[in-house]
């Protein structure tokens, strides 16, 4: 593949990341070891934007796989077409990581089907293979390719996991919601609201967290304080944008509607 091709997956501008501890020094390690990496943590915590700040600080390019229940193998390693001119062989993004070298990352990976997620298993271990049994060829792994996996483990059912023969070809990290501090300086730096509104989204944000597995099945993101924040720079009523962000996309309860409006009511009543 040539330069160009390749620079397409590079990200171009450094995105803003708050480190929360050593992540960032022990994914470098990682990376420098090749090894294989899982990153766990609840919906819209930073995962994905982790992986992109380490791409663009590792100056490597970065192909994402935003799995889901119906992506096949051959979604990920590829599969022959028809055009004008014949049958051709068009890569898949998994096939394509390990030819350039690109680092591989699998956003929600447990919800792929696990005949699917089979297919990673010779990228992860000593022989960093990805053989096309379509198309007769076994590849060699670029020396600078990586896989990255993400996935939420208190959103999954025991329908919904990663097989245990999976897992243990991968290094873990832990992701959660930064400290209130951290986030709130994520938020107003996103936003472009002033701090004390940015704190204000932060502390509702807690209290709905806290109701998770009692009403509610996942708390407050994150991504939500941001989406948050967007409107009320935008010049909708602080009220009105809680409602819309951090209110109705979580549940449809009346009660945890009511609940959660009145936290919202408390810091911008």
């Amino acid at each position: 593949m040539s330069e160009a091709k390749i620079d397409q997956y590079k990200i171009k501008q450094e995105p803003y990341y708050e480190p929360v501890g050593n992540e960032v020094e022990l994914y470098e390690a990682a990376y420098d070891a090749r090894m294989p990496v899982m990153l766990k943590g609840p919906t819209g915590c930073g995962k994905s934007r982790f992986v992109e700040y380490m791409a663009y600080k590792l100056k490597r390019p970065l192909i994402t796989v935003a799995c889901n229940e119906d992506m096949t193998a051959s979604d990920l390693v590829g599969r022959y077409l028809l055009d004008k001119e014949g049958t051709v062989w068009q890569d898949g993004p998994l096939t394509t990581a390990a030819r350039i070298g690109a680092i591989c990352y699998l956003d929600e990976v447990v919800e792929a089907r696990q005949d699917t997620t089979v297919v990673i298993h010779p990228l992860t271990d000593h022989r960093r293979t990805l053989p096309l049994d379509k198309k007769g060829e076994v590849i060699e792994a670029h020396p600078d390719f990586q896989l990255v996996i993400s996935y939420n483990p208190g959103y999954q059912s025991l329908m919904k996991d990663l097989k245990q023969s999976t897992k243990q070809r991968f290094g873990a990290m832990d992701f959660d919601y930064p400290d209130a501090d951290t986030e709130a300086s994520i938020v107003a730096h996103e936003t472009g609201v002033d701090k004390d509104v940015a704190e204000k989204l932060v502390q509702i944000a807690h209290r709905a967290r806290n109701l998770k597995g009692h009403g509610l099945d996942e708390g407050i993101s994150t991504r939500l304080l941001v989406y948050a924040g967007q409107l009320i720079t935008k010049g909708v009523e602080p009220m009105a944008a809680c409602s819309m962000t951090l209110v109705r996309p979580l549940t449809d309860d009346p009660d945890m509607r009511d609940t959660l409006d009145a936290a919202v009511n408390t810091y911008f009543g």
